[in-house]
């Protein structure tokens, strides 16, 4: 199994610069940048690196008391009823799920008493393990793009939480002593043990049938079902045996659009849904077939496209739509529309109110599993390449040629291509789309998601 990236979480209240340090930590146009079409989408979750560490930031919402209890709160009345639970699910799940937590604070405002109460939450939940606390949690001082406030940045040392990094997340002033610091509080790097089960995660926006859908596939009820959204919270692991293949099925909470998704609890199994499809070998995407797809619909899908994880489509509760002869294949062509970055991806339409179908999930998630791990011989991989290069030589652009030399899959799991050729910069998108698409024609990879790779021969 693939070594899972270490996760860092963003806690504080609103408006101290969180999403403005998100950007900056994960390097701004990769957050905002996609060159697959279609795939654009607000981003709650994006992959940092430095110094060779690979890891994923959660950008999460401030809780804001001036919204929580009484009407005519002021930001200081964090005594209300309503707010304090939030403001403890948050930094709680924080601690609970994240690998390293960076508690950002406004060096402008100051210490505020939602700082202190965040402080001794995070405080208090840590876990003692040998002579360290876990997770570790980083005290960032932002907004110190002044020498004034930068000056300030001690009075800080009040909450508690160790010495205060002072940081412009607009400038970038003081990130690169802090990534300095994250990468050194990170785990070190395990490989995790060879596990032999093929882990399958069931996906989907709240009230989906995602529950519905495990209980049917295992038989009995071994989850709670409940109409009521949102009611998984937690990535659940099921194993059961498939003839004589082992399985995993992961029941995960529902993904909401950013803006719908509540602060705390909500918010955090967002991070434990995006882990459990880093785990998974294939995903189960459930779709709702009385609502069609939806824009949460194609959010989730982008966020299986990021961790290259092959994919089924399941468009539930087809018992509730009415039919005739063409409904299925009208209902294919506006999935495959919506979704158009994922056109290899089959659609399997289920209920798993009535079991329709049912019985052909698991057989297609594993045919797609099969599908993942694939490899192509050089020498027939060459042939493929030439022939393409014969059939539709690549456009010239500005005078200049593209040239291919050499092709060779370098890994499977997912299937990865690497090409050496004269210069990468040649490679127009669409061309690149028409080669992916002669490696399916004759291949396949149904499910899969393919990458290439372009290198200047040298």
């Amino acid at each position: 199994m693939a070594i899972r990236k270490p996760v860092v979480a963003l806690v504080g209240r609103p408006n101290v610069g969180k999403s403005t340090l998100f950007n900056r930590l994960i390097g701004e146009r990769r957050a905002v940048v996609d060159e697959v079409p279609g795939t654009t989408r607000d981003r709650l979750v994006a992959e940092g690196e430095w110094r060779g560490r690979v890891f994923d930031v959660v950008d999460t919402g401030g809780i804001d008391p001036t919204h929580m209890g009484a009407p005519g709160a002021t930001p200081l009345s964090i005594g209300s009823a309503d707010f304090i639970p939030q403001i403890r699910a948050q930094a709680e799940m924080a601690i609970r799920d994240a690998e390293v937590v960076l508690f950002v604070t406004d060096g402008q405002s100051g210490v505020s008493a939602a700082d202190l109460e965040i402080a001794d939450i995070l405080r208090r939940h840590q876990r003692k393990e040998g002579d360290r606390l876990q997770p570790p949690v980083i005290l960032v001082v932002s907004k110190c793009e002044s020498p004034l406030v930068r000056q300030n940045v001690f009075a800080f040392y009040e909450l508690g939480m160790g010495e205060p990094q002072a940081v412009s997340g607009l400038h970038g002033t003081g990130v690169g002593d802090l990534l300095d610091e994250l990468v050194e509080a990170l785990p070190a790097v395990a490989e995790s043990a060879p596990d032999a089960r093929v882990r399958l995660a069931i996906l989907g926006k709240p009230n989906v049938g995602k529950s519905s859908l495990l209980n049917r596939l295992l038989g009995e009820e071994r989850v709670i079902v409940s109409p009521i959204p949102g009611t998984t919270r937690d990535a659940i692991d099921t194993q059961l045996e498939f003839g004589s293949v082992p399985l995993t099925l992961i029941d995960t909470a529902g993904i909401r659009r950013r803006g719908k998704i509540e602060p705390g609890v909500e918010q955090y199994s967002v991070l434990r849904t995006l882990k459990a499809i880093e785990s998974a070998d294939v995903a189960l995407l459930l779709l709702d077939a009385t609502q069609g797809v939806t824009a949460q619909d194609a959010h989730i899908a982008g966020y299986i496209l990021d961790a290259r994880r092959s994919t089924v489509l399941l468009i539930n509760k087809w018992d509730a739509v009415e039919k005739d002869s063409q409904t299925m294949e009208i209902y294919t062509a506006q999935v495959r529309l919506a979704l158009n970055f994922m056109d290899y991806v089959p659609v399997l339409f289920i209920s798993a109110l009535t079991g329709q179908r049912v019985d052909q999930v698991l057989p297609l998630a594993l045919r797609v599993q099969e599908e993942r791990l694939v490899r192509i011989q050089t020498a027939e991989l060459n042939r493929i390449v030439r022939e393409a290069l014969e059939h539709h030589a690549p456009p010239a652009h500005a005078g200049r040629k593209l040239k291919f030399f050499f092709a060779s899959q370098v890994r499977a799991d997912p299937p990865t291509f690497l090409f050496h050729v004269n210069e990468p910069a040649l490679v127009h998108f669409t061309y690149r789309r028409y080669l992916e698409n002669q490696l399916r024609e004759r291949y396949g990879f149904v499910g899969t998601p393919i990458q290439l790779s372009f290198r200047a021969r040298r």
